[in-house]
Order: C-alpha cells, then sequence, then structure tokens
C-alpha cells in the first residue's frame, strides 16, 4: 500500500519505535564488523568526495567492502541513512553555552551563525538534506536549541523570537549553500577560487549581455575591499550579520 502525505511528511529515522530492524532483504544472520555509526561516517565520507547525485547504497556498500543486503540490516532505506549522515555532519558542531553569563548574546548568535556557514561550506550536500528531512535527530536539536536560547537573550518579546531566528539562519543557510556550491565548482576546474574568479569576471566583462552590468559594479566591489575570493566572501557575511544583529536591536529598542 503507498503512504499518505501525512506518513511521508512524518517519517524519520528518529521517529523509530524502537522494533527489531529487518534482518536484511536477502534474509541471513547479521554481518560482523559493522554497525549504524561505521555506516554513517563512511555515508559522510562518500558524499563529500562524490556528492549526493552519486551516492547509493551500491556504492556505500562498496566502500566498505560488503553486500548492499548486508547495509539494509541496519536501516530500512536510503533515506534513513542520509538522515543519519545530516545529524552527524551537526554533531562536528560545537555550539557556545547560552547559559555563560559572561558571555553577549550578539558575540555568541555570531559564533553560531559562522559555525552553521562552515559547515554548509564542508559539507556542501547538507543543505539539500536539511531542506528534505525533519532535522530532529539529537545533533540538530541541540543546535537549535542553542540558537534558541541565544535568541531569547536578545531582549525581543516572544512573537518575534522566531521571525529573528529565520532571518539570521535562512540568511546563513542561503550564504553557505551558495558559497560551497562555489567551491565545488572551482574544485570540478582544478584551479583555485582566485584564479576561478579571475577568468570568469574576464568573461563577463569581456561577453556583450554581461558587460554593462560588470563595469557598473567595479567600484561597488572596489569598496568592498579583499584582495581574495576568501576575503570578499568573508567581508560580505560579516557586514550581513553585522545588518541583522542591527536589526535586531533596533526592534528591541523599539520595544
Amino acid at each position: 500500500m503507498a503512504e499518505t502525505a501525512k506518513e511521508a511528511a512524518q517519517r524519520s529515522v528518529w521517529l523509530e519505535d524502537g522494533k527489531a530492524r529487518r534482518r536484511g532483504r536477502g534474509g541471513g544472520g547479521q554481518p560482523s564488523g559493522l554497525d549504524r555509526q561505521r555506516i554513517t561516517e563512511a555515508t559522510v565520507r562518500l558524499l563529500d568526495a562524490e556528492g549526493l547525485a552519486k551516492f547509493s547504497m551500491r556504492r556505500l556498500a562498496a566502500e566498505l567492502n560488503v553486500t548492499a543486503m548486508s547495509v539494509y540490516w541496519y536501516v530500512d532505506t536510503k533515506d534513513d541513512l542520509l538522515e543519519l549522515a545530516l545529524d552527524a555532519a551537526f554533531g562536528e558542531l560545537e555550539p557556545p553555552d547560552p547559559a555563560a553569563a559572561d558571555e553577549d548574546w550578539r558575540t555568541q548568535l555570531r559564533a553560531l551563525a559562522t559555525l552553521y556557514r562552515t559547515l554548509l561550506v564542508r559539507h556542501p550536500w547538507l543543505s539539500p538534506l536539511a531542506g528534505r528531512y525533519l532535522n530532529i535527530g539529537p545533533n540538530s536539536l541541540r543546535f537549535s536549541r542553542a540558537v534558541q536560547q541565544v535568541v531569547l537573550r536578545t531582549g525581543l518579546p516572544a512573537h518575534g523570537i522566531t521571525g529573528a531566528i529565520s532571518a539570521v539562519f535562512q540568511f546563513v543557510y542561503g550564504y553557505g549553500t551558495i558559497e560551497g556550491h562555489f567551491f565545488s565548482r572551482v574544485a570540478d576546474t582544478g584551479l583555485t577560487p582566485d584564479e576561478y574568479f579571475r577568468q570568469a569576471l574576464t568573461a563577463t566583462a569581456e561577453a556583450p549581455q554581461t558587460a554593462d552590468i560588470v563595469e557598473q559594479s567595479k567600484s561597488l566591489m572596489a569598496a568592498r575591499g579583499g584582495d581574495t575570493v576568501a576575503e570578499m566572501m568573508n567581508r560580505d557575511f560579516t557586514f550581513a550579520l553585522d545588518l541583522l544583529i542591527a536589526g535586531i536591536e533596533a526592534m528591541v529598542e523599539r520595544g
């Protein structure tokens, strides 16, 4: 029987009812030398190396030197495995302690935003998975709880807390996603980010359909400053984040 839309929306590896996993689609006993952690770690390595589009259970099994049926001893579906990998990536984060009395909320919010941006760039496959699944694994919830507790300290009224979280972290999600895709694209060319940027800028400046906008943007790019792609990206990210924090401060002042 096909699952309903409601069932699909509620499906999560973290909402399992605790029943024993199926004994592999091909039957047989539990394969030796495997466990969920090892399988999840291999999944993260493969996603980092080859990307989400190329990932398959068969490719993972080859990486682990087992049969695909052996992997199904520990996860029911590929979606389960990707959801485990997503939360494992969030486990790399060490959020600041929101209860630290000597820490300013602005400093902690900048730290959380920077951690999330770094994670999105390090794992370009993370952003589509974060949009696909419920993000209710223990590591994801730990990060979300830290974000909520820090924003609660801003002084915003209760009805503005989720809006402030959305403003900051949807910005970071978008920025980190585009940045991660940029570096993935650069890696495929064999160029450095700065070489790629210079070549792309030259090509667009010479193309009739883009030359005007490139010319108009030169003064803005010069004003932004930064000699390298990394410096330019960091300057833009920092300034945009400062704007958002200033907006929160203004809303608190407005009462």
